[in-house]
């Protein structure tokens, strides 16, 4: 029972030790009437703006095919390395009978047309070298035979199109066959075997099969906001910070700056682009947010103290801070400052303070 009170008596002694030296060591960073004092130290400050964005490749590619049909293969993956003119997908033909039936009866007109044509070129020429038609009546025979055989190759290319998909134009042509673009990364695929699949023409866009981007050339792109355009140039320099990579430092420099503004959720927007410094150690992938830091101005080694210290008059002009009086208990005096750079949180002070000098720090305003 005795060691008990005495275990009892020790903690209160040590608890009653601990709350004195707590409130000694609080004693000395507060003034008089709640105040506190806050030393002005040396720090760095950088003055920036914030864009908010994403990591996307500079170019990117939509796959599409220019005959309508049904999707036969896919060659590929998302993810796949794929090289320029490699084939990505097989488009099998898929004509309503409607059309297949137009399609042949094109053709067989158009052999009629050729081979009327064909008998009054030669049965003219035939005349003519008796001397009973004049030579211009030939030449126009010659035209009509020639425009023929045209319309009979157009229809028989359209026939070709429409039930085989496949069209040898000299040396280029139209393919079922769907090739790659440009040497990229498959981002993604839209279609897989048995999809239905409407081509790409002058007055429709047709269906995305794939998108393919150099992975190997990246950019950020991202907003800013109207306050901090104005501050902005190109090849500022910029810190990176990728949601996705946390612990890895990404840099670039600024190299686009939209010249007009866009509407946002009523905001005034300017759309940004960045330049990326190569850096091998850190892997990134298209669609990754991120935060860009555009480094307008930075200053190190500087005094600096938070800048809710900072007292303004006269519109902003003028600008002071209290510092303690020669006594305990004086009243604070103001004293004028220069401010240089901010960050938002700290202000640099170009004169007025130096290092250690200490800076009053009134409490809140209660609000009744």
């Amino acid at each position: 029972m005795g060691k008990l009170f005495r275990v009892l008596i020790g903690l209160v002694v040590l608890t009653g030790v601990a709350t004195g030296v707590y409130a000694w060591a609080s004693s000395g960073k507060k003034a008089a009437g709640g105040m506190k004092l806050v030393d002005a130290e040396t720090g760095s400050i950088t003055e920036k703006a914030l864009a908010v964005g994403q990591i996307q490749p500079r170019q990117k590619f939509s796959v599409k095919s220019k005959i309508s049909g049904i999707v036969k293969v896919c060659r590929v993956e998302v993810g796949d390395r794929v090289a320029a003119g490699q084939p990505l997908f097989e488009i099998a033909p898929d004509p309503t009978p409607l059309e297949v039936t137009e399609v042949e009866r094109q053709v067989e007109s158009a052999l009629a047309t050729f081979e009327r044509a064909r008998l009054d070129f030669e049965r003219t020429k035939e005349l003519a070298a008796q001397g009973i038609v004049p030579k211009a009546d030939v030449d126009s025979k010659r035209e009509a035979f020639e425009l023929a055989k045209v319309a009979q190759t157009k229809a028989q290319q359209n026939r070709d199109l429409v039930r085989k998909g496949k069209l040898e134009i000299a040396v280029s042509g139209i393919d079922s066959i769907i090739r790659s673009p440009a040497v990229g990364t498959v981002l993604s695929r839209a279609v897989n075997p048995g999809d239905p699949v409407v081509p790409l023409t002058s007055y429709q866009p047709g269906t995305e099969l794939a998108a393919v981007a150099d992975m190997t050339d990246l950019i950020f792109k991202g907003t800013v906001d109207e306050i901090d355009v104005g501050k902005l140039r190109v090849a500022l320099p910029t810190r990176i910070k990728v949601g996705a990579l946390p612990t890895d430092v990404v840099t670039g420099k600024v190299s686009r700056i939209a010249p007009q503004a866009q509407q946002k959720d009523g905001a005034t927007l300017f759309d940004v682009e960045i330049e990326l410094d190569p850096n091998p150690k850190v892997t990134l992938r298209a669609g990754y947010s991120a935060n860009a830091d555009l480094i307008i101005r930075e200053k190190k080694d500087v005094v600096t103290i938070p800048e809710r210290l900072v007292i303004f008059e006269d519109g902003g002009k003028k600008t002071f801070v209290e510092i303690p009086g020669a006594k305990e208990k004086d009243e604070p005096k103001k004293v004028a400052v220069t401010l240089g750079i901010s960050d938002g949180l700290n202000v640099e002070v170009v004169t007025g303070l130096k290092k250690g000098d200490k800076v009053v720090q009134r409490p809140p305003k209660e609000i009744m």
